[in-house]
């Protein structure tokens, strides 16, 4: 009886405290919109932001390579011939590059991307 007692003294002493901290815990941890899951779903908006401006510079490219092709035929030879290494019969071509990758590779690059599609 000494014991219930003596707990149940100490327990109407720090109440307030005691409450507080399974406030602080339930909060901050153990709910669903707790402060933890808050930072990682801040850090996960974080991520998909800097993705979609990724995509958005691939698109803005890609929409001013077709406006070009679009306005005039001429930059469809230019692009055949940078990125298919297609060349005249009377041409020779020289694929100077600093990527260890040769000409080759890229090429079965963009033919496995073609197949993907």
């Amino acid at each position: 009886m000494k014991k219930i007692s003596y707990l149940y003294t100490i327990l109407s002493r720090h109440k307030y405290l005691i409450v507080t901290v399974v406030g602080v815990l339930v909060i901050g941890f153990l709910d669903t919109n707790s402060i933890y899951r808050r930072i990682e779903l801040s850090y996960e908006i974080l991520d998909l932001k800097n993705e979609i401006e990724q995509y958005e510079s691939v698109y803005k490219a890609d929409l001013n390579q077709l406006r070009d092709l679009e306005r005039d035929p001429r930059n469809i030879e230019r692009i055949a011939r940078e990125r298919y290494f297609m060349k005249a019969d009377d041409e020779d071509i020289y694929v100077l590059s600093t990527d260890p990758r040769g000409p080759q590779d890229m090429m079965k690059k963009e033919e496995g991307n073609e197949t993907e599609e």
